[in-house]
């Protein structure tokens, strides 16, 4: 296969894998009866499987690489992920994700030195008008507690990723990071066992968000990633909210407000202008 081909392959499969954790994430906690610590620990240890054996197939240690730091990152990631989506739809929280991830980054090179020009500066300002506008108060407002839950998710995995960078082989790094990740979700589960339920769809969603949106999915992107600069990598990873709100119009009957659509084109649009004239 054409090199070009199959990077434009891999990279679909990924984003479509990005925006499937919102839609499996949201189906399983609204349609299902498992609870938001159980999914979160049979997500983390599926994952964590898959990307072991990944590396193992490649004469890899699991283990070699990775750091708690970026396993506790990860895990308050994952778990305030699934508790945020007891209440979001899958549109409103990947763009609340997303918006907080990059702003958390964009946060840290600006604490770093990194300086704005006119444009990057009204692009965060047109970014952050959005969120604000999303989350003020109205009918069509999102519940607030689950909302920050979802920034919060958004900002430790912004920190994740930030712990990431320069970090050598990133699929290695993810599987060890998954696997370190487990002791901290089961202290969750048995932490919330008294509350815990379950049912086979929600055990399956849990498992296929664990297993292929994300341990498959980070390895497909991770595959891709060296054909595009870090400006390009960040622009494709726009379309993640936009695929999750399609997924969610289409596949779980979500609602599509004003509100949210407006909200989207200020939050996508502000944190592309930054992105561009960053590179």
């Amino acid at each position: 296969m054409h090199n070009a081909a199959r990077v434009g392959i891999l990279t679909v499969l990924a984003m479509l894998a990005f925006a499937g954790n919102s839609l499996l994430c949201r189906a399983a906690l609204r349609d299902t009866a498992i609870d938001a610590a159980s999914f979160t620990s049979i997500r983390l240890v599926s994952g964590a499987l898959v990307l072991a054996v990944i590396v193992l197939a490649r004469g890899s240690r699991p283990w070699a690489a990775g750091n708690w730091r970026a396993a506790a990152m990860l895990f308050a990631y994952a778990a305030l992920f699934s508790f945020a989506y007891r209440q979001l739809t899958a549109a409103t929280g990947a763009l609340l994700l997303f918006g907080a991830v990059q702003m958390t980054m964009l946060g840290y090179a600006l604490a770093s030195g990194e300086r704005l020009r006119g444009l990057q500066w009204l692009g965060l300002l047109v970014a952050l008008a959005g969120l604000i506008g999303l989350l003020l108060p109205g009918l069509a407002a999102p519940p607030l507690a689950s909302a920050l839950f979802m920034l919060g998710a958004g900002v430790a995995w912004g920190v994740y990723s930030l712990l990431g960078r320069g970090g050598g082989d990133p699929t290695g790094g993810t599987a060890g990071n998954f696997l370190r990740a487990v002791p901290f979700t089961a202290a969750l589960s048995l932490a919330m066992a008294t509350q815990a339920t379950f049912d086979t769809t929600g055990v399956l969603y849990a498992v296929a968000s664990g297993a292929i949106t994300s341990g498959l999915g980070y390895a497909l992107w991770y595959a891709a990633l060296p054909a595009f600069k870090a400006a390009s990598a960040a622009t494709i990873q726009l379309s993640v909210p936009a695929i999750a709100a399609l997924g969610g119009v289409l596949l779980l009957a979500e609602p599509l407000s004003s509100r949210l659509l407006i909200a989207s084109v200020a939050i996508l649009g502000g944190i592309a202008l930054v992105i561009w004239r960053r590179r």
